[in-house]
């Protein structure tokens, strides 16, 4: 099992999808990160030599800035925005979208799934007699 950055890469995934498993790694940076060493992508992390792990562990740690340094970056950057009282900011402090999607269908995914209709509050009416 390779262990890159903390993370326990699956070994039955190809390599670059594997890859993704990393905070800050994506599609495009794990094929341009295996296109620079000169690794076959679509090998499974199972099959991986202890050397090209390695070269990949350093490769990344090197040149990407990823799990708990990003995580801290990106939460810095938002508490940044709150204390300045930006707008966006101030979406984020109230759990709303940020980047200017409406807000009065969809949006659950921030406001949680609040469904709210008419027919949902009604008592059943009397028996018949």
């Amino acid at each position: 099992m390779a262990r890159i950055a903390g993370v326990n890469l699956p070994n039955n995934k190809v390599v670059e999808i594997g890859l993704t498993y990393i905070f800050g790694i994506g599609r495009t940076r794990a094929t341009k990160v295996l296109k620079d060493l000169k690794i076959d992508p679509t090998i499974r992390v199972k099959d991986l030599t202890e050397e090209q792990v390695d070269k990949l562990r350093l490769q990344i740690e090197k040149d990407y800035r990823i799990e708990g340094d990003l995580r801290r970056e990106v939460i810095g950057n938002v508490k940044r925005l709150k204390e300045i009282s930006a707008y966006r900011g101030v979406r984020h402090a109230k759990g709303l979208p940020s980047r200017g999607q409406r807000t009065k269908t969809n949006s659950r995914t921030l406001r949680g799934n609040k469904r709210v209709t008419v027919g949902s509050g009604k008592q059943t009416t009397a028996q018949k007699t």
